[in-house]
């Protein structure tokens, strides 16, 4: 694509609802913002079936033992990164499960490295340098649709036999030809022409929040709409799992703790030796013959 042809990107156009933006008072400038992002939900509802779509294959993918990568670059790459980030804390998954790969490596993730979304062979020397295989999944994301970086990096996930995602801001993108799923989130111009950190990395994060969260649901992360496998590693999380064992069990909060403690700090643990009235190995017995499931372990 040359540059003639960024034009034709929605995600490059002039919203005419600023174009006197630097005319504006602060009020406003978040006044007009806040409307433009109430855009964002509405562009994600039509793309609803295909990000279910991609969640499952997310899902069987850890039921496999693989792992799910996000690769993008800039804003995408970033927001890839924090997601992966986040999974460590709210799920109690190992770092290696989910990852981000950003163009350029982790100094990126701060200072823009030239030329690292450019280049093709980069995407797929990166996923090459974690032993990617078929049992992984490969989250290609980038607003524009054309990212070299990610195009890369979704051929080489397709050479291997990984299933393929596309996530970008504009219809018909070409990354979108590069995978076997594309969610497509169209949310238009931006406030400030071109700034895909605006509007098009919310409408990204909200989709990634969805995969990520509909995924880990699937294979046994939640019980109802608590997050049992989260790793208690400062106070506030400790109170925060106390808590989910209480509210699950019924039990006052200081039998929560010391069951807690019990169990090595494994919320889920806690709950099926309190539930089952049973110690440590036997809970965690019960929990793999229920493949996690919290709910199917103290029936």
């Amino acid at each position: 694509m040359n540059v003639m042809d960024i034009k034709k990107l929605s995600t490059e156009g002039r919203n005419p609802q600023t174009t006197d933006l630097d005319e504006m008072s602060p009020l406003e400038i978040v006044s007009v913002m806040n409307q433009e992002d109430q855009k964002v939900p509405a562009a994600i509802k039509p793309e609803l079936p295909q990000i279910a779509t991609a969640a499952e294959k997310i899902s069987q993918s850890f039921k496999k033992g693989g792992r799910l990568f996000y690769v993008g670059a800039g804003t995408s790459g970033r927001l890839g990164v924090l997601d992966a980030a986040e999974c460590v804390p709210t799920f109690g998954t190992e770092p290696e499960m989910v990852q981000g790969l950003i163009a350029g490596g982790g100094k990126a993730m701060t200072l823009a490295v030239e030329g690292a979304e450019d280049d093709v062979e980069l995407g797929a020397s990166d996923l090459k340098d974690h032993n990617l295989t078929e049992n992984d999944v490969v989250v290609g994301i980038a607003a524009s649709g054309r990212t070299p970086y990610v195009v890369g990096a979704l051929d080489y996930a397709k050479s291997v036999g990984a299933d393929t995602i596309a996530l970008s801001c504009n219809q018909d993108s070409i990354i979108s030809q590069h995978a076997e799923t594309k969610i497509e989130v169209v949310v238009g111009p931006e406030v400030l022409s071109g700034s895909t950190r605006l509007k098009s990395g919310t409408a990204q994060k909200m989709v990634l929040n969805m995969l990520s969260t509909a995924a880990m649901v699937g294979v046994g992360k939640t019980y109802g709409n608590l997050m049992v496998d989260v790793k208690p590693t400062n106070k506030k999380l400790v109170q925060r799992s106390i808590n989910i064992i209480v509210e699950v069990t019924g039990v006052k909060a200081d039998i929560a703790q010391a069951t807690l403690e019990e169990a090595n700090y494994s919320v889920k643990d806690a709950i099926v030796m309190i539930s089952n009235k049973m110690d440590q190995a036997a809970a965690e017995q019960k929990l793999t013959e229920s493949g996690g499931f919290v709910r199917q372990a103290i029936k």
